[in-house]
C-alpha cells in the first residue's frame, strides 16, 4: 500500500532539524511507526516478540548498544524500555547534533523521576488517526490557513460527503489500515481496538491488573457523553448502576489510564476575562481520540447511528474535533471550547499563538445552522463589550455535515466537513 502522506509529517521533519531527538506520541494503529520509517535510516522495534527479552535486558545493562545504527534511528514503542530515554538524552548531549533519534510511543510510561524531562534535547509531536482530508474523504477545497489569511471565497463549493457517508467514516475511524479493507472489515478495526484495549492494554500499560468488564462499562458510559462538559459524577452514577461496589477513585484511575493510552483527549475550556470567573464553566469537554472508538464502545453500526440523531450529532462533533485539532495545530493554534452558566456556548475556539482567535460551531444538519449563527454572534458581541482588547474574531465558522459551503449576511462561513483541510 502506498504511503499516505500525513499533515504531521512536516512537523516531524522540522523538529528533527533543530533537536537531537523527537518523540511521536499517539494511540496505537494511527500510523506513527509508518510515518517515522519514511525518515529513519535504521529501526529498533522493541515489541518484536523474538527479540524483545534481549532488547529489554540490554536496555537495563548496556542501553548504548541499542542506539547504534544509521541516524536518524527509530526506536519504536520506547516506553517498553524506559531507560532508553536517558540513554538517548545522553547521546544527544554528547554529539550536539540534530536529527539523531525518533522515538514513538502509544502509551505514557509510569512516572519515573529518574527520567530527565528531555527539555532542550527532545521535540514532541502528537499524532492522531487520519483526518478526512488525509483519508481522501474531504476534497480539501477550503483551507483553514487560506481563511485565516483572508481568502474566503467559498460560496458554492460542494462535497458528496453527507449523511450516510459521514455515518460510515465516523464508525470506521481514521485508522490507516482500514483504507485497504472492504467496509465490513474496516468497521471491525475499532471493535478489535476496544477488545485489545480492555482485555490487555489497560492492564499492561503499568502492570496493574484491571477488570476488562469494568473497563468496557466505563468506556461505554464515557462514549455516551462525548462532546459534553458534564462532570464525572454522571459517569460515576452510570457505572455504579451495574458495579455498585466500585469506588469513584477506581473509576478515575481507569479514566486516567485511558488518557495514558491516548484514548481520551479532552478539550480544555477557553477562559477569557469576559464575565466573572464564577460564571464561566471551566470543565473540559469530553472527547475521544477517534469517534470510531466511541461507536465501538457503544456497540453501534452506521445504520443505528443514523437512526439516533442526537447521538449522531455528538459523535459528529467528536469527528470535527479530531480533524480540526490536527488542522489547527499545523497552522499554529490550539483548540478550546467555551460555555458559561448563562447558557452561551461555542463548540470550538481556536486560539492562535499570536493571540488572535476564531469562533466555530459544529452542526450535523442544516436545520441547526441558524442557532449556531446566533451563538457565534452573541459570543462575539459579549467579547467586544466586555473585553475589547481581544478585538474581533479572525473569522466565525459553522462546520456542518451538509453538502455546500456559503457565507451568511453576517460574514459567518458555513463549511461542510467534507470540504475542509488545514
Amino acid at each position: 500500500m502506498e504511503y499516505i502522506k500525513r499533515i504531521v509529517d512536516e512537523e516531524i521533519k522540522n523538529k528533527l532539524q533543530i533537536t537531537g531527538a523527537i518523540l511521536i506520541k499517539g494511540p496505537k494503529w494511527c500510523g506513527k511507526t509508518t510515518s517515522a520509517k519514511q525518515i529513519a535510516k535504521s529501526v529498533l522495534e522493541i515489541q518484536n516478540p523474538d527479540l524483545q527479552d534481549n532488547y529489554l535486558e540490554l536496555a537495563n545493562t548496556r542501553p548504548s548498544l541499542l542506539l547504534e545504527g544509521d541516524k536518524p534511528r527509530l526506536i519504536d514503542e520506547w516506553q517498553l524500555a524506559p531507560k532508553l530515554w536517558n540513554a538517548v538524552r545522553y547521546s544527544v548531549d554528547n554529539t550536539g547534533l540534530p536529527n539523531q533519534y525518533i522515538l514513538t510511543g502509544s502509551a505514557t510510561p509510569n512516572e519515573d523521576y529518574s527520567l530527565h524531562s528531555g527539555v532542550g534535547r527532545f521535540g514532541f509531536v502528537t499524532m492522531k488517526p487520519m483526518t478526512l482530508y488525509e483519508s481522501g474523504e474531504s476534497n480539501g477545497k477550503i483551507s483553514l490557513l487560506d481563511i485565516l489569511n483572508g481568502k474566503r471565497d467559498i460560496d458554492g463549493i460542494k462535497t458528496d460527503l453527507v449523511y450516510e457517508k459521514i455515518a460510515y467514516v465516523l464508525c470506521r475511524g481514521g485508522w490507516p489500515n482500514s483504507l485497504k479493507l472492504n467496509e465490513n472489515q474496516a468497521l471491525a478495526i475499532p471493535k478489535n481496538y476496544i477488545d485489545v484495549l480492555c482485555d490487555s492494554d489497560i492492564s499492561r500499560v503499568d502492570g496493574v491488573r484491571r477488570d476488562p468488564s469494568l473497563a468496557r462499562a466505563i468506556l461505554k458510559s464515557y462514549a455516551r457523553q462525548v462532546s459534553t462538559i458534564d462532570s464525572n459524577q454522571s459517569l460515576y452514577n452510570d457505572v455504579k448502576a451495574n458495579y455498585a461496589d466500585v469506588s469513584e477513585k477506581t473509576i478515575l484511575d481507569y479514566l486516567n489510564t485511558l488518557k495514558k493510552l491516548y484514548i481520551i483527549e479532552e478539550i480544555e475550556a477557553w477562559n477569557p476575562n469576559i464575565r466573572s470567573k464564577t460564571a464561566i464553566r471551566t470543565a473540559s469537554k469530553k472527547s475521544m481520540i477517534d469517534p470510531s472508538l466511541a461507536v465501538a464502545a457503544l456497540g453501534c453500526s452506521p445504520k443505528e447511528i443514523m437512526m439516533d440523531i442526537n447521538t449522531f450529532g455528538l459523535l459528529f462533533e467528536n469527528l470535527v474535533n479530531r480533524d480540526l485539532s490536527v488542522y489547527v495545530d499545523s497552522i499554529g493554534g490550539s483548540l478550546k471550547h467555551y460555555r458559561d452558566r448563562y447558557g452561551l456556548e461555542c463548540d470550538n475556539v481556536i486560539h492562535f499563538d499570536n493571540g488572535k482567535y476564531a469562533l466555530i460551531e459544529t452542526k450535523l444538519g442544516g436545520s441547526k445552522i441558524k442557532e449556531a449563527e446566533e451563538h457565534l454572534i452573541n459570543l462575539k458581541n459579549l467579547i467586544l463589550e466586555n473585553e475589547p482588547k481581544l478585538g474581533q474574531p479572525e473569522f466565525m465558522m459553522v462546520i456542518t455535515g451538509t453538502d455546500m459551503a456559503y457565507t451568511t449576511d453576517d460574514g459567518i462561513l458555513i463549511v461542510p466537513i467534507g470540504c475542509l483541510k488545514n
